[in-house]
C-alpha cells in the first residue's frame, strides 16, 4: 500500500482518542492530513517592540513579568504586566491553573502572541499563547509563517501542526507518490508551480510571502490548488451528465393534447410574457428527448416560475404520466396546492396535497389516488418520499427552491420514479437568482433557463434604510396606510438559528404594535403553528380580514397578496441580501406603488452599511446574488449550508472566479487527451461526494 493511503495511525502521537477527532475533519488517511491546507496564516517570524503596539495588531511580543495577581470577582481573573526596554503591556487569562501562575513569576522571560486591544489600563492581550523561554537556544520566533487549520473539538493546533509536519516530511522523501495530473502545457500556460511545491509553499511559507497576499489569494502556490480543486468539481459534474443522458426518460409528445395545451393557456387570467414562452419552449424540447431533463429555471421574485411549471405538468398529464411538486415548507406547498388546483380545476385531473400534517384515513386516501394514479398532480412537502409513498407512472418531478433541500432528499424522490433504465424527467426552480460564477461551478450538470421579464405593470419597490429609533414614525405611517384600505407586513429576524426565539420575537412585536396601534386588526405567523392554523391566518389576511401581518422569515417565498404594499423588516443586518431580495418580494405584487423599510439596529458595520446601501439602490436579484457573493461566500447565498452544497478545501468563489473560463478549457482538453488524470483528481478533492452531482 502506498504511504500515503495509510492511516494516520501510522504517525508519532496519534492514539485512539486524536484518531477519532481528526476523523470529524475528514482526515482518515496520510494524503488527507497533506491536504488539509491552512485556513489562514500568523506572522511569528518576528519580535515587536511592546512599546510600538497598536490596537488591532496580532503580533509576537517579548518581555519580563513584572507583577502578576487574581483579580477576586464573581469571574476570577488572573492578570499578568511585561515589558520589555520600549514600554509594558498586561495580559489577561479568564480560564487559567494554579500551574499558570506559578510559571508566570515576576522576572520570567516570556513570549507571547495574540491580538493587541485596548483595555481598562491601557494596551492588553487577552489569553494570548505563550511560552516561558528557558535559556538563550529556546526558539522564539519561526523561520515561516505559522499555519492556522481548520479545528474540531478537542484537537489543538499544536497536535495539527505536529501530525502535519510528519506527514510532509515522510512525503518529502517519495514526492513521486502524490501524481501532479494537470498537465505540464497547463501549468507553464498560468505560470503555476508543480503540485508538490505549492501544497509545501501552503503548509509553510516562507518570509518573502505575505500574510495578506495569502489572505487575498494572491499567490501562484494557492491559485494553482484552487484552480485543481475547482477542475475536479467541473469534471465531476461533466461526468455526471454524461451518466444522467445514458438513462431513458418518458417521451412527452403534444401533438395529441394541442387542443388541451391551447385550452389550458386560453384559462389562464393573464397573458405569459415572452421570457415564460421561452422557457417553456426550452422544458417542451427537453421533454421530446429520450433522456431525462434536467433543468433549472430561475427567476427574480414574481417573474412567474410556478406557472411555467405548471405548464410542464401539462405536457406530462398529456402524455399519461404523473407529476410530483415538492417544495421546502409547507406554506409554499399550500400556496403551490392552491395555484395548481385553481388552473387546473376544468382538466380531469386530481390534484391531492400530501404533507406531514395529514393523518389518518385522509393520508390513506390520498396514498391510494397516488398509487392507482387517480392523482394527477401531488404537491407536497418532503413527506413525498417518505417510504410508504408509491407514485403509479411518475414522469416528472418540479422541486421548488430547490437549494433547500438536502442531496439525500432530492434523490430519494427522483428514486420513486425509477422503474428499470427509466427516470422522470426533472425541474428544479429558485426565485434565488444564482451568481453566474456559482452557476458555472454547481450547476454546470444543469440546463439553465433565466426568467429575466417581469410581468406588464410590475413597479419596483422603493426601499428606504431606517434607524430603529424611529420606529415611532414607522408606526405612524403604518396607521396611515393602514387608513388607505392597504395592508402591511412586519417581519421579525433573529440571528439565531431557532425557531422558538424566533417565535417568541414575532410575538412579543405583534403584543407590542397590538398596543400601539389599537385600531388596527394584526396577525401573527410562524414556523411553530400548526398547518391549519398558519392556512386560516394567510387566508384572512388575503381576504383582508387582516392589516397587519407579523411574521418570521417563514413567508420569505410563495405568498402573494398583492394589496400588501408595505413591509417593514426589523433587524435586516442579519440577514443575507438573498434572503432580503425574497422576504421583499412579497410586496409589489399589486398595480400601486409599493415600499419596504429596513429597520434596522445602530451602530450598522461598514459591510453591512453597504449591503443595506445594495439592496435600497437595486430591485435587480442577479446584480444582488453578484454583490451577496462577493461579501459573504458561496454557502450562505444559497442558504443553510447543507448536505450537498459545494464545499471548497481551498478554492473561494468570490476570490478565485476569475479561474472558471479557464477550468471549462481545461477541463475539455483533460476529457480528450488525458481521460486517465479525471478520476484520480475527483478522488483527490471530492472523495466519495461525487455521486450527489447526479441529483
Amino acid at each position: 500500500m502506498s504511504y500515503l493511503n495509510q492511516s494516520v495511525a501510522k504517525l508519532s502521537g496519534v492514539g485512539a482518542q486524536t484518531l477519532s477527532r481528526l476523523e470529524k475533519l475528514g482526515i482518515r488517511v496520510i494524503r488527507d492530513l497533506i491536504f488539509h491546507l491552512p485556513l489562514r496564516y500568523e506572522d511569528r517570524t518576528r519580535i515587536h517592540p511592546i512599546g510600538r503596539l497598536v490596537a488591532g495588531m496580532t503580533v509576537l511580543i517579548c518581555g519580563r513579568v513584572e507583577f502578576i495577581d487574581i483579580l477576586p470577582r464573581a469571574r476570577k481573573s488572573l492578570i499578568c504586566r511585561i515589558s520589555d526596554e520600549t514600554g509594558f503591556i498586561t495580559l489577561k487569562f479568564f480560564h487559567f491553573s494554579a500551574n499558570q501562575h506559578n510559571a508566570l513569576r515576576p522576572g520570567t522571560l516570556i513570549s507571547c502572541f495574540a491580538e493587541v486591544r485596548y483595555g481598562f489600563g491601557g494596551l492588553e492581550m487577552i489569553h494570548p499563547d505563550y511560552q516561558v523561554i528557558t535559556n538563550s537556544d529556546t526558539e522564539v520566533t519561526h523561520t515561516c509563517l505559522t499555519p492556522v487549520y481548520r479545528l474540531t473539538e478537542g484537537l489543538s493546533q499544536a497536535i495539527l501542526r505536529k501530525v502535519v509536519k510528519q506527514a510532509l516530511s515522510f512525503w518529502r522523501d517519495e514526492p513521486e507518490l502524490l501524481i501532479d495530473w494537470i498537465p505540464a502545457s497547463t501549468l507553464k500556460k498560468y505560470a503555476y508551480p508543480s503540485l508538490a511545491e505549492a501544497i509545501k509553499t501552503l503548509h509553510a511559507p516562507d518570509n518573502l510571502v505575505s500574510i495578506s497576499a495569502l489572505q487575498s489569494g494572491n499567490v501562484p502556490a494557492l491559485k494553482r490548488l484552487a484552480f485543481e480543486e475547482l477542475l475536479a468539481h467541473h469534471l465531476s459534474l461533466r461526468i455526471n451528465r454524461d451518466k444522467i443522458k445514458a438513462w431513458q426518460s418518458p417521451v412527452f409528445k403534444t401533438d395529441s393534447g394541442k387542443e388541451i395545451v391551447e385550452q389550458f393557456l386560453s384559462s389562464l387570467p393573464f397573458k405569459l410574457t415572452g421570457a415564460q414562452q421561452r422557457v417553456i419552449a426550452e422544458i417542451e424540447a427537453d421533454c421530446k428527448l429520450e433522456h431525462p431533463m434536467m433543468r433549472l429555471v430561475q427567476g427574480d421574485v414574481g417573474s412567474g416560475k410556478t406557472i411555467v411549471s405548471a405548464y410542464a405538468a401539462l405536457l406530462a398529464l398529456v402524455a399519461g404520466y404523473q407529476v410530483a411538486v415538492m417544495a421546502p415548507t409547507e406554506l409554499l406547498a399550500e400556496q403551490h396546492n392552491r395555484s395548481f388546483s385553481a388552473w387546473f380545476e376544468g382538466f380531469q385531473t386530481k390534484v391531492v396535497f400530501l404533507t406531514g400534517q395529514l393523518k389518518g384515513n385522509a393520508r390513506k386516501a390520498v396514498l391510494q389516488d397516488m398509487a392507482d394514479g387517480s392523482a394527477g398532480i401531488v404537491v407536497g412537502t418532503h413527506a413525498l418520499f417518505q417510504e410508504s409513498v408509491t407514485f403509479h407512472r411518475l414522469g416528472l418531478v418540479i422541486i421548488d427552491e430547490q437549494h433547500r433541500f438536502g442531496v439525500h432528499q432530492r434523490m430519494a424522490l427522483r428514486e420513486k420514479g425509477q422503474q428499470g433504465k427509466t427516470r422522470p424527467h426533472q425541474l428544479v426552480m429558485t426565485a434565488t437568482p444564482i451568481p453566474r460564477t456559482l452557476a458555472m461551478l454547481q450547476y454546470s450538470d444543469l440546463d439553465i433557463s433565466i426568467i429575466d421579464e417581469l410581468p406588464p405593470g410590475r413597479k419596483p419597490i422603493v426601499t428606504s434604510v431606517i434607524p430603529a429609533e424611529r420606529r415611532s414614525a414607522v408606526i405612524e405611517r403604518i396607521s396611515s396606510w393602514v387608513t388607505k384600505k392597504r395592508q402591511v407586513y412586519w417581519v421579525c429576524t433573529l440571528i439565531e438559528e431557532s425557531e422558538v426565539l424566533q417565535c417568541e420575537a414575532a410575538e412579543k412585536t405583534a403584543e407590542f404594535l397590538t398596543n400601539a396601534l389599537p385600531e388596527i386588526r394584526i396577525a401573527l405567523i410562524h414556523g411553530r403553528m400548526k398547518s391549519k392554523d398558519k392556512d386560516i391566518v394567510m387566508q384572512a389576511f388575503k381576504n383582508h380580514q387582516i392589516d397587519l401581518l407579523v411574521a418570521t422569515t417563514v413567508i420569505e417565498v410563495g405568498v402573494d397578496v398583492p394589496n400588501a404594499g408595505l413591509m417593514v423588516i426589523e433587524n435586516p443586518e442579519r440577514l443575507g441580501l438573498s434572503q432580503l431580495h425574497q422576504l421583499r418580494g412579497r410586496v409589489g405584487r399589486g398595480d400601486d406603488d409599493s415600499y419596504c423599510l429596513l429597520l434596522y439596529q445602530s451602530p450598522l458595520s461598514d459591510t453591512a452599511k453597504q449591503r443595506l446601501g445594495i439592496l435600497r439602490d437595486s430591485n435587480d436579484g442577479f446584480l444582488i446574488a453578484e454583490k451577496d457573493l462577493e461579501l459573504r461566500g458561496p454557502g450562505e447565498v444559497m442558504g443553510t449550508r447543507q448536505t450537498g452544497a459545494v464545499r471548497f478545501k481551498v478554492a473561494d468563489l468570490a476570490r478565485d472566479a476569475d479561474l472558471l473560463d479557464n477550468i471549462q478549457q481545461t477541463g475539455e482538453q483533460i476529457f480528450i487527451h488525458s481521460p486517465q488524470a479525471i478520476q484520480p483528481l475527483c478522488d483527490r478533492w471530492l472523495g466519495g461526494s461525487s455521486d450527489y452531482a447526479e441529483v
